[in-house]
């Protein structure tokens, strides 16, 4: 439906983190039983981290992969603050940082999204921890210096598959007290401590030879340079990709081992039967899904893709019309080298003055600051800039954008500007529209140091558009030629309940921007969270209902309700049952049951 204009990687991330929801949310069947936690719970939010892997290990081998010259050369960055589809102002300053700060920034991407992404399997929590930190760093610096819509915040919310309840806790105030380390300490200890100091130290060695960091103390800044060839990143990525595949399952396996023996240990047999079942079901669904995400993932080696059983292309070949699985790989190539291009749209009455068309989002005025969109994706802005990047026939949307413009369809002058009073022909549609092509720099610092009054300088390069108008036999052969000529419109049943409730929405919702109506969801949802947790809060720090105070648990009952420490120990209350070990233990030591001592030997 949406066709080019809903053809982003990051749509295809959505769908696939959409159905690993279903995977890994809770499914309350038994609403009178606690199911915050099940056995199997590891197991599904695995595959969240195993996308998370994918996406990021891809995204860092494309850049090399491509041949991009400004990626080998490490000036990438030094283009891609202006050339980028919808730059924020701090994409401006960072514009500004020294060519060896950008080079080295291009250094620490290849090591966040190729050599960290390996960590998300490491037993060692410290590592995973690290991972963490590092990918929503980056994360971060995107979202600061780019209107990359939700897709940042999509890939920071799959980055939390790589914590643990225990540091979430500690944000939230909640962290275990911790008991005072042993000395000696044991031998995991130190094994764990050295494998943790091996792979940093790995990690600075093999950033130091691979890029050739090198301090110029005399120029006062760290030198950069790639120091491996194509061939011998392609001979890398030949060995490893395959081993990574086999990491990755090594590290399933044991989720699903442990998942096992936390069914094994659920109290009572209808507990332990119901919680093996769900195991079944989601280990098959997870293994289904790691098989057909291999196909995807092996693009990025044909080799290895070839090496893959046949079995495994027919089950993606099958599924891969609804999008479970899907390859990644953004920023391959570094566009607008020599400049950003940019199609700007003009307007005329008689063919001789001509009247700029502003967009709400994407550059045109050179005194307007870059906006900040994020998470809203305007997707006309999006392809004005990928229409740029080459003819106007290689994008046929943009003929029937005109054509819509000179019949003055206010849908679609909605989607340039919200507050048609900033439309130059919102009271007349423009008798002739035609386009220029134009490449823009950011401009440089000022002297004095202040904001810029001009963002942008640009330059005309050629005409990307003919001189049109309504009949014109040009337009007309174009929208033949495409295929857009007027349709009649599909008929529905006027009384339609989804027709009318997105009939009622747009009416609502059409003098606000798209950023704003976001915005206004997500505070909605926050304030929403707050309520609940300030409600939570309150009951459980308040007085009970009565006005009595609650009972303090003493520290040996509490401790025989959690012998574990964990709170969602197998057994415990999150099973659906309270151990009755734990429950006579949390009694008094005088206290004696109704039914007296013989009930007490029984139990014995």
């Amino acid at each position: 439906v949406g066709q080019v204009f809903l053809y982003f990687q990051w749509d295809s991330l959505l769908l696939e983190t959409g159905f690993l929801a279903v995977l890994v949310a809770p499914l309350h069947l038994l609403k009178w039983r606690s199911t915050a936690w099940r056995a199997h719970d590891g197991v599904t939010f695995w595959l969240v981290r195993w996308l998370l892997f994918r996406l990021m290990f891809a995204s860092g081998v494309v850049k090399l992969t491509s041949r991009c010259p400004t990626w080998w050369g490490l000036t990438a960055l030094t283009y891609h603050y202006e050339t980028q589809c919808i730059p924020t102002p701090a994409a401006w300053f960072a514009h500004q940082l020294p060519v060896w700060f950008q080079k080295f920034s291009v250094v620490a991407t290849y090591v966040i999204e190729i050599a960290v992404p390996a960590l998300f399997f490491a037993p060692v929590r410290r590592l995973r921890l690290f991972a963490f930190y590092c990918q929503v760093l980056l994360q971060v610096l995107i979202i600061l210096t780019g209107n990359y819509n939700f897709f940042n915040l999509l890939t920071v919310i799959l980055c939390f598959s790589l914590l643990d309840d225990d540091h979430i806790g500690l944000w939230l105030g909640r962290g275990r007290k911790k008991a005072g380390s042993a000395w000696p300490p044991r031998p995991l200890t130190v094994l764990t401590a050295l494998a943790e100091l091996g792979s940093y130290g790995l990690l600075f060695y093999w950033t130091t030879c691979h890029f050739g960091l090198k301090v110029n103390w005399e120029k006062k800044l760290l030198e950069s340079k790639t120091a491996f060839t194509y061939h011998e990143f392609m001979q890398w990525l030949k060995m490893v990709t395959l081993p990574l595949v086999g990491l990755a399952l090594l590290s399933l396996l044991w989720e699903i081992l442990q998942a096992a023996y936390r069914c094994a240990c659920a109290r009572g047999f209808l507990w332990k039967l119901w919680g093996t079942l769900q195991w079944a079901v989601f280990t098959t669904a997870a293994l289904g899904m790691f098989a057909i995400s291999l196909v995807p993932f092996t693009y990025i080696e044909y080799e290895s893709n070839g090496k893959l059983w046949p079995s495994i292309h027919q089950m993606f070949s099958a599924v891969d019309r609804y999008q479970l699985a899907n390859s990644y790989g953004l920023f391959r190539r570094m566009t607008g080298v020599g400049g950003r291009p940019e199609v700007v749209v003009e307007g005329s009455y008689d063919k001789e003055t001509w009247t700029e068309i502003e967009f709400m989002y994407k550059p045109g005025n050179v005194s307007a600051a870059p906006p900040v969109v994020a998470p809203h994706q305007p997707r006309l802005d999006w392809q004005m800039w990928f229409a740029a990047l080459g003819h106007h026939t290689q994008s046929p949307w943009f003929t029937s954008f005109v054509y819509r413009l000179l019949q003055g369809k206010k849908e679609v002058i909605h989607l340039v500007q919200v507050d048609e009073s900033k439309y130059p022909f919102h009271s007349q549609p423009p008798a002739y529209i035609r386009a220029q092509l134009y490449k823009y720099w950011f401009t440089g610092n000022a002297e004095d140091g202040s904001l810029p009054q001009k963002w942008w300088e640009r330059q005309r390069v050629e005409e990307f558009y003919p001189t049109v108008f309504l009949g014109d036999p040009q337009l007309d052969a174009f929208l033949t030629q495409y295929g857009l000529k007027d349709k009649a419109p599909m008929k529905r049943p006027s009384d339609s309940l989804l027709p009318t409730a997105l009939r009622l929405v747009r009416e609502h919702t059409h003098p606000y921007a798209g950023p704003a109506l976001i915005w206004s969801l997500y505070l909605t949802a926050a304030l929403l969270c707050l309520l609940r947790g300030a409600r939570s809060w309150l009951t459980g720090g308040g007085l009970p209902a009565g006005g009595k105070h609650k009972t303090v648990k003493r520290p040996e009952a509490a401790a025989a309700a959690d012998p574990g420490g964990g709170g969602d120990q197998a057994g415990g209350e999150k099973n659906g049952q309270l151990k009755k070990e734990a429950v006579e233990k949390a009694k008094g030591p005088t206290e004696v049951p109704a039914d007296g001592p013989r009930n007490i030997k029984k139990r014995k």
